[in-house]
């Protein structure tokens, strides 16, 4: 089973220095700085994922491009826009439309010509036909009887619609990336009925979206619905779903890829697990930047607390986090400079609410005696860690969380190895 990566041009800077946390004057975003596959020697995923509509942005979804980069990825195509041509082993790229940026719309803004035309411009190595998400999950409108509503009924037969035409122009242009049929569906029997209608097309490659929001029970009805219908050289890739207990069961199933930002997300997104290892998951250590911290700068700008007293904790946790690292500071004191400071962040100014502040701050030293106790971030061999040490761990800015974030893809790949049995150096 392949993971690709889903590209929103989350990059990190080389040059930027996490002990002034100040950057290279002259750094050029996009072609200084670097995409995962650039920072890791080893593979932390089979492939990237481009939507077109993170590319030319849609609606209130603005574009993650610059105009510039616009033009160089349609120039020079996206595997050179990617500098995946510079890694040391190949990884591949899949397209798609990006149906959630205008999930909203009464038909996707989109024709076949125009996805067609963006695939090939850019030569990716696969190419997702124009959907339209169905969102309304109801397994009881399987059941005799039941009318599901015409706005489902209606999407699912669009999406069919543009499938066909996808399929068909591509095949009459002669394309060169492989066409994904995509599956619709709002129950384990329609899903199934959408991938007889893109099998009896000719697809062999199939996306099932709108999974995103199902529980895993949900996913895996469907899967198995699908089996009923699915012959035997048809692949299944599943859009944006990426839940490891069950990679075994998917792959089972005929899930031959998967996508997903959630490693990634989880780093700076999760209350508690933010940080990967191979066992288990850890909060990473919140040290809010003063300036760049709005609840805080609130409190400063409205005199509740002062900006030298805010200054004086944020460089006391940050100070006790590197003596901590190096051994010249014992853990309850580091813990009692990052509960400070967080609690000066977190505090509620009204009496009453002082009982629930000294009960947060409790449990989160809780939290942070544990994962300091155990430093994950020594322990691991990835380039990340090994080159920024404890930074990794710190909540703090988009440069560090990012890292931790490309961790956390490093990681997870090689948990979806192990989980499926398969080895890392027999990757693709």
């Amino acid at each position: 089973m392949k993971f690709f990566f889903p590209d929103s041009q989350d990059l990190v800077d080389p040059s930027f220095d996490f002990e002034t946390e100040r950057r290279a004057e002259l750094r050029v975003r996009q072609r200084d700085d670097l995409y995962a596959h650039e920072v890791f020697r080893s593979r932390a995923y089979d492939g990237l994922l481009v939507s077109k509509g993170i590319v030319d942005g849609y609606g209130q979804v603005g574009s993650r491009y610059t105009i510039g980069q616009k033009h160089r990825l349609l120039r020079n195509g996206v595997k050179e826009f990617l500098r995946i041509d510079k890694v040391p082993y190949p990884l591949e790229v899949m397209g798609d439309c990006g149906a959630f940026t205008y999930v909203k719309e009464k038909v996707p803004p989109y024709t076949a010509d125009e996805v067609i035309n963006f695939y090939s411009d850019c030569r990716f190595d696969y190419g997702l036909s124009v959907d339209h998400v169905i969102l309304s999950y109801q397994p009881d409108w399987d059941l005799k009887g039941a009318k599901p509503p015409d706005e489902v009924k209606d999407r699912q037969a669009l999406t069919l619609s543009l499938a066909e035409e996808f399929w068909t122009r591509c095949k009459a242009r002669k394309e060169g990336f492989i066409p994904i049929g995509v599956a619709q569906g709002w129950s384990p029997k329609s899903y199934a009925h959408a991938v007889k209608e893109l099998q009896a097309m000719g697809y062999s490659y199939i996306a099932l979206g709108g999974m995103v929001p199902l529980k895993t029970a949900e996913v895996l009805a469907s899967l198995e619905k699908i089996a009923e219908v699915r012959k035997p050289k048809t692949r299944l890739h599943l859009l944006g779903v990426t839940r490891l207990d069950h990679m075994n069961a998917f792959a089972t199933l005929g899930v031959a890829s998967i996508d997903g930002t959630s490693p990634l997300r989880q780093a700076f997104k999760d209350a508690s697990d933010n940080y990967y290892t191979l066992s288990r998951t850890y909060s990473a250590i919140r040290i809010p930047q003063v300036e760049g911290n709005a609840k805080l700068q609130k409190k400063i700008s409205s005199g509740v607390i002062r900006q030298e007293t805010a200054r004086k904790l944020e460089k006391a946790a940050l100070s006790a986090m590197a003596a901590f690292n190096n051994g010249k500071l014992d853990i309850d004191a580091a813990v009692e400079a990052l509960t400070e400071y967080e609690e000066l962040c977190a505090e509620s100014t009204p009496k009453e609410k002082k009982a629930s502040a000294a009960k947060s701050r409790q449990s989160r030293a809780d939290v942070y005696r544990e994962v300091l106790s155990d430093q994950p971030w020594k322990k691991c061999g990835c380039e990340v860690c090994r080159s920024i040490g404890h930074h990794v761990i710190l909540f703090r800015g988009a440069e560090r969380n990012r890292r931790r974030g490309f961790h956390n893809v490093w990681v997870f790949y090689r948990k979806l190895r192990s989980e499926l049995g398969l080895r890392l150096e027999d990757a693709a």
